[in-house]
């Protein structure tokens, strides 16, 4: 590769929402968490070294997407998302005052309203990403999800902010969104008995991106959010890498 040739400026700067996929992320209480195992390795004949790994990994791990098949018997499985889905204009909500450190708080419809009043309507079809800054606390299981439990007893004592039903309805509803995103561990608050806002946004379509990082950089609305998973075939979500493009600054 001739390294002397510049490679023309891009029109846009990325900023990665995705948290490293390593066995320090807070896994779900009773799953198995992400593995990856010692490396393989092998010379080819000149001596150049060869080396590959293999992994485990829950699909609801890490910086990941849940796809219809999550809730919904018979829905979309994740290799079916149309792209469209994935790809999209992006509204970033900074709900952080609302949250505060309330591990139970809830994103309500008026936080939205609050938002629309101030940078337009939520288009249709776009992916809103909803700041928490509860990404802050990723890694350390206790801060991020309430429980350092790893066992499935653990998911008794899990507090972690998310959307409230009555705000996923309406986004799904009334905006007719087509992805939503969080920078917590899940769009249902962590003590939700009954995962309303799933139930709310999936059986719609709507795609729910979970573990989200560093939303707080984003400004309120003019960029786009790629959220690729890995195309599970048959899968109720995926890891995902996920990022935003914004427009080169001169």
């Amino acid at each position: 590769m001739d390294t002397t040739t510049p490679l023309p400026r891009p029109r846009f700067r990325a900023i990665d929402l995705t948290h490293p996929l390593d066995a320090a992320g807070c896994s779900w209480p009773g799953e198995s968490p992400f593995r990856l195992e010692p490396p393989e390795v092998a010379s080819l004949p000149d001596g150049t070294r060869v080396v590959w790994h293999r992994f485990s990994s829950p699909e609801h791990f890490g910086t990941h997407l849940d796809a219809p098949a999550h809730v919904v018997a018979a829905g979309q499985t994740v290799e079916a998302l149309p792209l469209e889905r994935l790809v999209a204009e992006g509204a970033c909500v900074d709900a952080r005052d609302a949250v505060g450190d309330d591990s139970r708080a809830r994103v309500t419809r008026p936080v939205f309203e609050a938002w629309e009043a101030r940078h337009g309507r939520i288009a249709r079809g776009s992916t809103v990403l909803v700041a928490t800054g509860w990404s802050a606390r990723w890694g350390d299981p206790l801060r991020y999800l309430g429980s350092a439990d790893r066992s499935a007893a653990g998911a008794a004592a899990l507090a972690f902010p998310g959307l409230d039903g009555e705000a996923a309805r309406w986004l799904a509803d009334e905006r007719e969104i087509g992805a939503i995103g969080i920078d917590s561990a899940g769009i249902d608050p962590g003590d939700s008995p009954d995962m309303a806002a799933h139930r709310a946004l999936l059986p719609r379509g709507v795609v729910v991106v979970e573990n989200l990082a560093r939303l707080e950089t984003l400004p309120a609305r003019g960029f786009l959010v790629v959220a690729l998973p890995l195309p599970i075939r048959g899968g109720s979500g995926a890891p995902a890498r996920v990022v935003a493009l914004l427009p080169a600054v001169d």
